[in-house]
């Protein structure tokens, strides 16, 4: 009983959004400090494309955890990891378009027809743009329960271009690790959801 207190404990929230803050606070330093290595501008780029990948998993991770150690409190966390995931993302993004690419359109946009991994990372980010948007209860309200939970279902969708997104890029250099590592926690995550679909559980 006091283990799922802690969960509804009015402070869990504020605490929650400040561990998320860290890696951005944490890079920042980094950067400011000189120690993100020999090209900082792709150390930074990277850390950010890592962390949003990051908070995904565990994002996807909420509803499983939930129902296995019987934790319905942690539902109240989904929406917050949602948008760290998105907020991330956008950030990854966005330091590519101004540390690579110099946010001049016409090259982001070359970069983008040329580059197979900055496809599907671009793709990834525009499927999460509509549910960072209705992430709210008002949007839930809108489009009614049924198709709002139809939408989101498309962060699993995300998570497969954004698992393609980080093997690709990896491709280059044949450094495989790491995206192994994710691929396993991520096709675990899929996979506990598809076989509740297929027992008819949702």
């Amino acid at each position: 009983m006091a283990r799922r207190s802690l969960w509804l404990h009015p402070a869990a929230k504020p605490l929650l959004f400040a561990l998320c803050l860290l890696p951005l606070l944490y890079l920042i330093w980094a950067a400011a400090g000189n120690q993100l290595g020999a090209n900082p501008a792709e150390a930074l780029i990277r850390g950010l494309g890592d962390w949003s990948l990051r908070a995904l998993c565990l994002t996807l991770a909420v509803t499983p955890a939930r129902q296995l150690f019987n934790l319905p409190a942690l539902a109240r966390f989904r929406r917050m990891l949602g948008l760290f995931t998105f907020f991330y993302a956008s950030l990854h993004l966005l330091s590519y378009a101004w540390l690579d690419m110099g946010l001049v359109p016409a090259d982001i946009a070359k970069d983008i027809a040329k580059r197979p991994f900055i496809l599907m990372g671009f793709t990834a980010w525009i499927l999460l743009l509509p549910l960072a948007a209705t992430s709210f209860n008002r949007a839930i309200k809108a489009l009614g329960a049924k198709r709002w939970q139809t939408l989101h279902k498309a962060v699993y969708a995300v998570a497969v271009i954004g698992m393609l997104h980080f093997i690709w890029m990896r491709a280059g250099k044949q450094n495989f690790g790491e995206p192994l590592i994710y691929g396993l926690v991520l096709a675990v995550l899929i996979g506990w959801r598809l076989q509740r679909v297929w027992r008819g559980r949702g």
